[in-house]
């Protein structure tokens, strides 16, 4: 029998945390990925499992990680490369929930959403450097750089007031360099 299940049979009345606890979402904690070109734009890949479905790149953050770590290893995994280097990091998470056809599917339905750290970079490498298949399984199965301002055209629905909130944040680096 499951510890929740034992409480409700061991107590008429719930303490008050425990209920927070039962109904409080979990969200799975993430790094998102603002990676600047020198023209600007920045990285977004088309989800392999997901066509017509663009995004930055983002990640899972390990138990004890830092989210810098996070950034480059992220990186490494989805694009194949971690040159750059981090211009800033956003002062908070922020939180995206998934819909509800997916909650089930992705990580067993554990998570209601993901909280992000988003980090912005610059990338330093060549666009050669760029290896989406580096990784098996591979994330997208395109990429290309792309105007901030058009980025949100191409962001599944349940995602656009996350990406507008990061964008804002890192608009001061979307200017050549």
């Amino acid at each position: 029998m499951s510890f929740i299940k034992t409480l409700f049979k061991s107590f008429r009345y719930l303490p008050y945390w425990i209920i927070k606890m039962i109904s409080e979402k979990l969200y799975r904690p993430c790094v998102g990925i603002a990676l600047f070109n020198s023209d600007g734009k920045l990285f977004v890949g088309e989800r392999i499992d997901t066509p017509g479905a663009w995004q930055m790149p983002q990640g899972g953050i390990d138990e004890g990680e830092e989210a810098e770590h996070a950034f480059y290893r992220e990186m490494k995994e989805e694009i194949g490369t971690d040159k750059a280097t981090i211009l800033d990091v956003m002062d908070r998470p922020v939180r995206y929930d998934f819909p509800d056809k997916l909650k089930k599917s992705l990580w067993n339905g554990k998570y209601s959403g993901q909280e992000q750290t988003w980090i912005a970079g610059r990338f330093t490498g060549c666009d050669t450097d760029i290896d989406i298949n580096a990784f098996d399984p591979a994330e997208f199965s395109q990429w290309k750089w792309e105007k901030p301002e058009l980025l949100l055209d191409l962001i599944v629905p349940f995602k656009k007031s996350l990406y507008i909130e990061v964008l804002k944040y890192f608009s001061g680096y979307n200017n050549s360099h």
